[in-house]
């Protein structure tokens, strides 16, 4: 593929936070609206995808616009994280992602009206993928609210069945709102806030009873 140009899509999905032992956890989930692609395909990418380019049907019948590669999936990452006391955590791991569609989409601007044509072209996308996953990230609230992270997937599968060199590269910029479990997490910070704080109110009487 000649272009460059990575698509820009928001994705949507709910995640676990498992605690296995002290600062290391388990993060999983489903991202259940996942889109990647690529955009501004020249005509050369039109020609090796088969896709129809509008700009040169036939001499009667010429459209300008921009042509771009979508591609949905459901993607399940699988990731060690090890959160550091500061609330900054970094994470490591697989991701496996399900093709379920794919298309090439042109749009153009006809006569002041915008114009959009899909052309679906999964037969021809390898519909598993699997590959590596690093990310950092930021706990708010003291640990125990929402989380901003960045993380970057590569995957190991060519995206085209017949096209090589075309592996998944991927960067996201990720939000994590806890819910209900994010609750108990804020309860229980509280509860051990407020037992330290009677600790250090004992141990500092005990201290003043032997001064006296």
């Amino acid at each position: 593929m000649e272009t460059k140009n990575f698509s820009r899509k928001w994705n949507l999905g709910f995640y676990f936070d498992i605690r296995m032992k002290n600062q290391w956890f388990l993060y999983t989930g489903v991202l259940v609206k996942s889109n990647f692609g690529v955009d501004k395909l020249t005509d050369g990418d039109l020609n090796t995808l088969g896709a129809t380019n509008y700009n040169s049907i036939d001499d009667t019948i010429s459209l300008t616009g921009d042509y771009s590669q979508k591609i949905s999936s459901f993607m399940v990452p699988v990731l060690i994280k090890y959160k550091f006391k500061n609330n900054m955590y970094v994470e490591l791991g697989p991701q496996f992602s399900l093709m379920y569609k794919s298309w090439v989409e042109f749009k153009s601007d006809i006569e002041g009206r915008d114009a959009s044509i899909k052309e679906y072209n999964k037969d021809i996308i390898n519909k598993l993928d699997v590959g590596i996953m690093v990310g950092l990230g930021y706990t708010l609230f003291k640990g125990t609210g929402w989380t901003l992270g960045a993380k970057y997937y590569y995957g190991f599968v060519d995206v085209y069945k017949d096209i090589p060199d075309t592996k998944n590269s991927s960067f996201f910029l990720k939000m994590n709102i806890p819910i209900g479990a994010g609750e108990g997490a804020q309860k229980k910070a509280a509860e051990k806030a407020a037992k330290k704080k009677a600790r250090k109110e004992e141990r500092q009487l005990e201290k003043e009873k032997k001064g006296e």
